[in-house]
């Protein structure tokens, strides 16, 4: 449950549906989620893929006939976060599915406070 307070919190959206599942794997450091996600409209995979290759502090590791998508063992010691095996989810109209890796000891919510923190003064919304 702790998945589901914290996105409502962080998207100030309390009524937004949302369910996880956590499982516990013995990896030395590293989290990963499989992430759903139903949009209001249609939407094209590609331009996500875009969008998501553009952001920083993300990569994309993406390519399933080369077993190319992120795992743990990847994104150990490293500060991005790692997405993969983007797809539409065919069960939902507007359905995404995306699996989301990271180090958890390295990239965690003190890291993306100071991350935030960083681009609201860089985008002077702050002082």
């Amino acid at each position: 449950m702790k998945l589901v307070h914290e996105t409502r919190k962080i998207l100030s959206s309390p009524s937004i549906n949302i369910t996880s599942t956590a499982v516990r794997v013995p990896v030395f450091g590293g989290h990963s989620e499989s992430i759903n996600i139903e949009f209001k409209s249609q939407f094209d995979i590609e331009n996500i893929r875009i969008l998501l290759k553009n952001s920083p502090g993300i990569i994309v590791l993406d390519d399933l006939d080369e077993f190319s998508y992120p795992t743990p063992l990847q994104a150990w010691n490293k500060n991005e976060v790692f997405v993969g095996r983007i797809r539409r989810d065919e069960s939902l109209e507007h359905g995404l599915n995306l699996w989301i890796t990271a180090d958890n000891l390295r990239k965690g919510a003190a890291t993306n406070a100071v991350q935030i923190a960083l681009g609201l003064i860089e985008k002077k919304l702050v002082f």
